[in-house]
């Protein structure tokens, strides 16, 4: 797919995104697509935030059809969304190639017919119908969401140096997640996931934060969303020596992760890789069953994962694609975690570019890449 330049604007990145969604309804046979999913209104409005609440569902549907786009939207969001959220796209409102219709708050925003009349006879497909080609269709990133998804995942990144730089034993898991959600939030980014791992609760591999203290060692971890993209990080902090085994743990970790990288090429299956993770752990010391015992990531972008790697998932990898793999292991005897993760960019030739750097991190060299090793306190 030919890269667009990063100067593109809004109302042409718009345009590229429809187009792809019009071979989507020559593909399917449909008249038109409702998307319905903050991930694909977000990518396909280029970044409007289209939520009232994080854990809300989104406040319009978009109808897409060969001409153009027909949002529905209530009423009491409709100024708001127009002025503010599709203030990029301001050209595409005026000519046309985006139109709002508001409804009633009260209204069944997913009944299209009533707020798009002429929909009544269409042959309309839903997001589920759609789900593999819809993700086929925003899995390669244009060259200015790139450019936007770099950003993000470096200050995110920069973040959490920020906050782990000043922890200390007795911070409070709590006080580190409001910390990192704080700076997120006055960086313009949504903190839709806070993860905060004190070294008493090593065995949890989902810490949401406690008022527990962090300890010897501690993991944060971070998905901050801006412009729709989501940006996915861990960082470990370690206050003095390592314990026996923890350092062993900790490669043996970057190892497969430096093991999967190894597979991504455009094109190859995502249950290829999905094998190749699952030969990576007792390859590099790890129970043959360590991947069953958490989610290992998959694809990255307008949702946490899109799709997550799981046994039957049928997509293929897409050049400039975005992932977010992470591999995680647990060492019973010695009740210890391990776990790394950065959002990166698979490339044409299959290189693997990530995202979340901050130079600042301490880092080690694995399979020649610069990797996040345990900030030392």
């Amino acid at each position: 797919m030919t890269q667009q330049p990063p100067q593109m604007s809004p109302t042409a990145e718009l345009a590229a995104k429809h187009r792809r969604l019009a071979g989507v309804l020559d593909e399917i046979g449909a008249d038109g697509l409702v998307l319905s999913s903050e991930g694909a209104l977000s990518w396909l409005l280029v970044g409007a935030r289209v939520h009232i609440s994080l854990a809300g569902a989104p406040i319009l549907r978009a109808l897409v059809t060969r001409e153009g786009v027909e949002i529905g939207v209530f009423s009491n969001e409709a100024a708001r969304i127009r002025e503010e959220e599709l203030a990029p796209l301001a050209d595409a409102l005026d000519d046309g190639t985006v139109t709002l219709h508001p409804i009633a708050w009260h209204a069944d925003v997913d009944a299209v017919a009533s707020w798009f009349p002429a929909a009544a006879d269409w042959t309309l497909v839903d997001e589920g119908s759609a789900a593999l080609p819809l993700r086929a269709a925003r899995a390669s990133l244009l060259a200015p969401e790139i450019e936007r998804y770099r950003t993000l995942c470096r200050e995110s990144a920069e973040v959490l140096t920020d906050v782990l730089s000043t922890a200390t034993p007795q911070t409070s898991e709590f006080e580190l997640a409001a910390e990192l959600g704080g700076r997120l939030t006055a960086r313009g980014a949504e903190p839709v996931v806070l993860l905060a791992q004190g070294a008493d609760r090593a065995v949890h591999r989902h810490p949401l934060p406690t008022s527990g203290p962090l300890g010897r060692r501690a993991m944060a971890v971070v998905c901050a969303r801006r412009g729709g993209l989501i940006a996915d990080v861990t960082r470990w902090v370690g206050f003095g020596d390592p314990v026996e085994g923890e350092d062993a743990l900790d490669a043996a970790i970057l190892d497969v992760e430096a093991d999967i990288f190894a597979a991504l090429r455009p094109g190859v299956a995502l249950v290829d890789v999905l094998e190749t993770i699952r030969r990576a752990y007792p390859a590099r010391g790890f129970d043959p069953e360590e991947w069953t015992q958490h989610h290992q990531g998959g694809a990255a972008g307008y949702q946490g994962r899109d799709p997550r790697v799981a046994p039957g998932v049928p997509d293929v990898l897409h050049p400039d694609q975005a992932f977010a793999f992470n591999p995680t292991g647990f060492d019973a005897r010695r009740v210890l975690g391990a776990k790394v993760e950065d959002t990166v960019l698979m490339r044409q030739d299959g290189d693997v570019e990530v995202l979340s750097l901050d130079p600042r991190w301490p880092s080690i060299e694995v399979a020649g890449r610069d990797r996040p090793a345990t900030l030392r306190r």
